[in-house]
């Protein structure tokens, strides 16, 4: 009974720290890339059950997080129209910058709520160790998930990765317990956990897989008399798991197809959005749609998953890609994990190998899961971040717990190396915080370094707006210039900064580059996703490529660089305008996108959009030469490209090209 009751007294200590380290975290953080977004889809789902206006992820961690809201009246945005993700990216950021500003009174309290599921992995954990191989496991992996970095710099914030990493596991330890005892009970408790991971991420599809893996697994090393009996057995329960699964999803859409309510449509369509896909997947969505076997919003998504994978780009070592690599995953685990939980995972396979770890079915139901998901991840082509693989993270404890305790009961010196390995993992995370998303562990040079090595949610998500404004003020009167990777999703402004801001990618689909002068001088803060490049196909078309090289005078959370004195940015001042002459063109001002992307070209010939532009609004203007010379000199930059960027830009440069009228027709 005292162990007992010290054990849950261990419990109850590592989720309040656990807890107190999520709050201090996200109340110094500024609103990351994708939580307004998310935010603001709850919202109005609760309000005018709209699942139309961020349909890339299902409703649940977007339902939760904005319960703490619903006591409040708040000012909505007039919705516009516009494409879905536009429409709920800025709408969102108008609702909050009108509704909480910089104070991110509304951010804590939805972060908070979104928090407890990250308790609710950690409990998860616990549980699943202690099961699967005793109590000193499951104290073990509660330790390695309470400091690890990457789930730590997740667990409070209003996005999917923690939600889906819970409820992954609670599905595997759910099948698990009702394979070892059948009972109707577990089996409706493991249909419900698919049904919420369903509706948490659209890569909770991936269970279906693993399921189907762990029942062959099952069924061969069944004895001979009750293999056909467990294959039957165990078919049917995925049958009826699948069944609820589903049943879950529907109740949290409301048990509609549409996933606009009525009076309004997706822009684009379902119909529209399949195009890109081949003819084989977009015909299987469109019947399943016809068919109204899934919630229109939770296709639109599945399609946005497949379509993002197809050309987002990757940036890894240093080197930018044009498309994701087979090897990203692996070494990020490399880089984002601490030695010592990488030790201690070596540890349990080397208890594999020699057979003190005989656990063969708890072992199954951990790589198994785990091999699905990395494999799928290493080939999806979405090579973005740490956060994307982070259900690993949370087998990989249990399995360390596992191993730990195995070889711990076996040798005293055993113990005492293990619980050095939890030491140092304590210690590796604990030296970056609360700069989390940013680690990177000591051989590869530690927080200071991940910028180079990685980018986008491995090290800068766009949360150090509220450490940036504490630098500017720090620095009053002085010139500054802004070059941060989640503008204009999120607006610096409204946190206080006054800094000019430099283009990035996302300032050409939505606006908010300031016209920038060929040379600038003063302090310019690069945030690490812009100075990686990291959105661009080709590193030859980063603006900012040049600092790279260069040593910053001071680094912000580990995700702004601080540089200082007179620099030539004519590739940004290019970009500025023709940025701006663009969104003039697609408002009907081609004489104004014209004189704007006439100074682009003036101020850097070679930028490759700035020519595009230029022939966009002469064509425009009815002025035909002018714009072939300036489509063709666009298309002489794109072929100097990697092979794989070209892709980007000279087939439409062509296709442009063939549509024009040839000289003297």
């Amino acid at each position: 009974m005292t162990r007992n009751r010290s054990v849950w007294f261990a419990v109850l200590g590592l989720l309040l720290i656990q807890a107190a380290q999520m709050v201090y975290m996200v109340h110094r953080e500024s609103l990351t890339f994708d939580e307004g977004n998310h935010m603001f889809a709850g919202y109005m789902m609760w309000h005018t059950e709209d699942f139309g206006l961020n349909p890339e992820h299902p409703p649940l961690v977007k339902l939760l997080a904005t319960l703490p809201e619903l006591r409040r009246d708040l000012w909505i945005p007039p919705l516009k129209g516009h494409h879905f993700k536009s429409e709920a990216y800025m709408d969102g950021r108008e609702w909050l910058a009108r509704n909480d500003g910089s104070s991110q009174h509304m951010v804590f309290e939805m972060r908070l709520a979104a928090g407890l599921l990250a308790l609710a992995l950690s409990l998860t954990v616990f549980f699943a160790a202690r099961e699967w191989f005793g109590t000193t496991a499951g104290l073990v992996a509660l330790v390695l998930v309470t400091f690890d970095p990457n789930i730590l710099a997740h667990s409070a914030l209003v996005t999917t990765d923690v939600g889906v990493s819970l409820f992954f596991l609670a599905s595997i330890y759910g099948f698990y317990r009702y394979v070892k005892q059948p009972t109707a009970l577990r089996l409706c408790l493991a249909g419900l956990a698919a049904g919420l991971l369903m509706v948490t991420k659209h890569s909770g599809i991936l269970l279906a897989p693993m399921l189907v893996l762990l029942i062959v697994w099952e069924t061969v090393f069944a004895p001979k008399g009750e293999r056909g009996r467990t294959a039957l057995r165990l078919s049917g329960a995925f049958a009826v798991i699948v069944v609820i699964g589903v049943a879950v999803l529907w109740t949290f859409y409301g048990f509609r197809y549409a996933a606009r309510p009525a009076g309004l449509q997706m822009n684009p369509t379902l119909a529209s959005f399949v195009e890109p896909l081949t003819p084989f997947n977009a015909k299987a969505v469109l019947a399943i749609a016809h068919l109204h076997l899934l919630p229109e919003s939770y296709l639109i998504g599945l399609v946005d998953v497949k379509r993002m994978a197809q050309f987002y780009p990757t940036f890894i070592l240093g080197r930018q890609l044009a498309h994701g690599v087979w090897w990203y995953f692996p070494v990020v685990i490399l880089i984002k994990t601490t030695l010592g939980l990488l030790a201690l995972v070596a540890l349990a396979f080397y208890a594999i190998v020699t057979k003190q770890m005989r656990k063969a079915r708890e072992l199954a139901f951990i790589l198994i899961p785990a091999a699905v998901y990395l494999g799928v991840a290493m080939v999806s082509g979405m090579n973005i971040g740490a956060r994307h693989i982070l259900p690993l993270y949370t087998l990989a404890a249990v399995l360390a717990g596992g191993g730990a305790a195995t070889l711990a009961a076996a040798n005293r010196r055993w113990a005492w190396a293990c619980g050095a390995l939890v030491a140092a993992h304590i210690a590796s995370a604990l030296l970056v915080f609360p700069n989390s998303m940013a680690y990177a562990n000591e051989a590869w040079g530690g927080p200071k370094n991940t910028y180079k090595l990685l980018s986008d949610a491995n090290v800068d998500w766009g949360q150090q707006l509220i450490q940036v404004k504490s630098w500017v003020d720090k620095h009053p009167g002085e010139e500054c210039w802004f070059a941060y990777f989640a503008h204009p999703e999120i607006d610096p402004e409204v946190y206080g900064i006054q800094c000019k801001h430099l283009p990035n990618l996302d300032t050409f689909w939505l606006g908010g580059a300031d016209l920038i002068p060929p040379t600038i001088s003063g302090n310019v803060l690069i945030s690490a996703g812009d100075l990686s490049g990291c959105e661009w196909p080709s590193a030859r078309m980063s603006p900012y490529g040049q600092f790279q090289s260069m040593q910053p005078a001071e680094m912000i959370d580990y995700g702004v660089m601080v540089y200082r004195g007179t620099f030539e940015v004519r590739q940004a001042a290019a970009l500025s305008r023709a940025f701006n002459a663009y969104h003039m063109l697609w408002k009907g001002d081609a004489k104004g996108a014209h004189d704007l992307a006439l100074e682009a070209v003036a101020i850097d010939p070679a930028e490759i959009m700035s020519q595009t532009v230029l022939g966009d609004s002469a064509a425009a203007l009815g002025q035909k030469d002018e714009a072939r010379a300036a489509w063709n000199a666009a298309l002489a930059e794109a072929r100097k490209l990697e092979p794989d960027a070209q892709v980007s830009y000279v087939p439409d440069l062509e296709e442009k090209l063939k549509k024009l009228q040839p000289p003297n027709a």
